[in-house]
């Protein structure tokens, strides 16, 4: 098959976005460093900057981030097909894995090496997005704005989890500060660029 197939390259959106779902734990967070390096630095369907504009999309648009960003590279690389089969590629193996554990969830919780695994997961999550953070920091332009933007996020995230409120409504209130800021921000540079 040729690469410059429609039918290859969908089925390749499938089994790359297949890979990633049947390889990645813990949620949608824990697939964007896979992400990333499959559809950017492997297959080059898209660049860095890219990415973080979809993960800020993703993110602020409803449903989960991964399947968000599957779509979006899917419908990039090949249209609508295209967004239909990563976002089946995703999730189809996470669904069948559910399904059949949902079936003996009571037997499989109570299995102490499982247990352990699932600890273990959990950090090595919290590694994969640390190192995703690391990697795409280089696509972020860093001015003032940004700062700014990612200080006072920073401290609200801080604020409401030490004070234990729930988060219903904290990446309501982010993004809108972030809207705010970005705005304000933006028209007192431009004024100061016409004052030059």
């Amino acid at each position: 098959m040729k690469k410059n197939n429609v039918f290859y390259q969908l089925l390749i959106l499938f089994l790359t976005f297949a890979k990633v779902g049947l390889f990645t734990f813990g949620g949608g967070y824990a697939m964007i460093p896979i992400i990333q390096k499959e559809v950017s630095d492997r297959h080059k369907w898209i660049n860095e900057e890219e990415i973080i504009d979809i993960i800020a999309i993703s993110e602020s648009t409803p449903g989960p981030i991964a399947v968000n960003m599957a779509t979006y590279v899917g419908y990039k690389v090949r249209g609508i097909p295209g967004a239909i089969l990563s976002t089946l590629g995703l999730m189809v193996p996470s669904f069948v894995i559910i399904l059949g554990i949902s079936f003996f969830y009571d037997e499989f919780i109570k299995i102490r090496a499982l247990q352990a695994i699932f600890k273990g997961l959990k950090v090595g999550v919290i590694i994969l997005l640390f190192s995703a953070v690391l990697k795409l920091r280089k696509g972020v332009k860093v001015n003032l704005t940004g700062t700014i933007i990612f200080a006072s996020t920073l401290i609200i995230s801080l604020v409401f989890s030490f004070l234990d409120t729930g988060f219903r409504y904290l990446s309501l209130i982010l993004i809108l500060l972030g809207l705010i800021t970005g705005v304000v921000l933006t028209i007192i540079g431009s004024k100061k660029e016409k004052t030059k």
